[in-house]
């Protein structure tokens, strides 16, 4: 689409409209790529009529919307749209947008894919979108990542979706679910503000293609101290218990989760639970929880416990990664409080790790791990050079250290000279020393 500073011409019209009904994708950023003034929109409005300016397209999205633009969002949507993706830069005129999303329905009757964020939260909103939700085609709708609480007719609807693979549901205040019955469902993101009696809608759910799951309270005062053993009991009475393979959980309290509740997710590939050492440190992560965790999920890829890591001396020792990259070898990323003084002792022991070692050298693994986050994790000066060759022996692919606390940069440099000596070595022992071992 092209647009103009000032009111376009007949010829420039003429251009700009055929040009226009070829698109299928559009992809905007109001902050950056759009400069049309509000004279523009409504010379646009007047000269299309009751005619959309892009009959052929299929994907509308928009980054960054203004309140001012969201009166002319319909000019862009067309019966062949079947995917709306708008992001607000900030919360929008309630009245203005209610106007606007009750026409998505009768523009665009084949809705595939809808996601509005963020919204404001009152109740003029939440009637808008669930009068909208009540109008969409039931039939069509797959995606529905809306930033609002619904009605309870509208929950009542939702939650029985058909087609429904991927749900953003937002709880103000206590929510009951009816029973959920998706047997489509792939992702849903979860946010609440007080209790989580909602949880109990999944009870014997019919959700047996969820693959991942994404938590997020949003006020301090939500319910969360036992969150992973309600969750636990809930879902193991639905067959998501062998599909689930993602679970994110995120809160900026303090909170010590029982991790031994998600070792039943065997299959599990994506570990995230995130939560705050402000104030002081509440990760309780050891050898233990590592061990166990690394046995019962042999699948695992990212595992990310805790937020950075604070200063606090706590955490995983050599003992805990080593199990970890035996027992996980495909983990690429990996964020826990690790205490570093231990790792740097693991190149002097002289005792046996396990009491069946023969010797006490450090077992060397084929783990896939590239990624290290070690935020403020202390370390002294004159054991960076050891926890460098420590962790790779441990990690040989490691390449990337994330760190807040300046020494790390003494064990991230020299664990990047030795993959480049070993890289050089190895293209030089093929390119000039092959003849020779021929």
């Amino acid at each position: 689409m092209k647009y103009f500073r000032r009111l376009p011409t007949k010829e420039e019209w003429s251009r700009s409209r055929k040009y226009a009904r070829g698109i299928r994708v559009l992809k905007m950023d109001t902050s950056i790529d759009l400069v049309v003034t509000q004279d523009v929109l409504l010379a646009l409005q007047l000269r299309t009529g009751n005619e959309t300016l892009l009959p052929r397209l299929e994907r509308f999205v928009c980054k960054n919307t203004t309140g001012d633009f969201i009166p002319s969002i319909p000019l862009f949507l067309s019966p062949k749209t079947t995917d709306i993706i708008i992001k607000f830069n900030t919360y929008p005129s309630t009245v203005m947008l209610a106007l606007t999303i009750a026409r998505f329905p009768t523009l665009c009757p084949h809705i595939k894919h809808l996601s509005l964020e963020p919204l404001p939260r009152n109740p003029t909103m939440i009637e808008a979108v669930s009068d909208m939700l009540l109008a969409c085609n039931r039939d069509t709708l797959q995606w529905f990542f809306v930033d609002s609480p619904l009605t309870e007719d509208a929950r009542g609807i939702l939650y029985k979706l058909p087609k429904l693979r991927g749900l953003w549901a937002t709880m103000q205040g206590p929510t009951s679910l009816p029973l959920v019955e998706l047997p489509d469902l792939e992702t849903i993101c979860v946010r609440w503000d007080t209790g989580c009696d909602w949880l109990q809608g999944f009870r014997g759910a019919k959700i047996g293609k969820l693959k991942a799951i994404d938590f997020r309270p949003t006020s301090g005062s939500a319910k969360i101290a036992d969150f992973l053993e309600e969750f636990q009991s809930v879902v193991l009475t639905t067959s998501a218990q062998t599909s689930l393979s993602e679970f994110s959980f995120c809160t900026s309290q303090s909170w010590t989760p029982n991790y031994s509740s998600l070792l039943a997710f065997k299959q599990m590939t994506k570990l995230e639970i995130e939560f705050s050492c402000y104030g002081g440190c509440s990760s309780r992560v050891g050898d233990d929880i590592i061990i166990n965790l690394a046995q019962a999920m042999p699948e695992l890829e990212i595992l990310q416990l805790g937020n950075q890591p604070c200063k606090a001396v706590t955490g995983v020792t050599f003992k805990g990664l080593i199990v970890l990259a035996l027992r996980c070898p495909r983990l690429s990323k990996l964020r826990v409080h690790l205490q570093a003084n231990k790792l740097a002792e693991a190149t002097s022991r002289i005792g046996p790790l396990f009491p069946s070692e023969p010797t006490a050298v450090i077992p060397q693994t084929n783990c896939a791990l590239t990624d290290l986050q070690v935020g403020e994790t202390p370390i002294s000066g004159p054991a960076t050079l050891a926890v460098s060759l420590t962790l790779l022996q441990i990690f040989p692919e490691i390449h990337n250290i994330e760190y807040l606390n300046s020494r790390w940069g003494s064990v991230a440099e020299p664990i990047k000279l030795f993959k480049r000596i070993g890289g050089h070595i190895h293209h030089a022992s093929k390119t000039h020393l092959s003849p020779f071992l021929r």
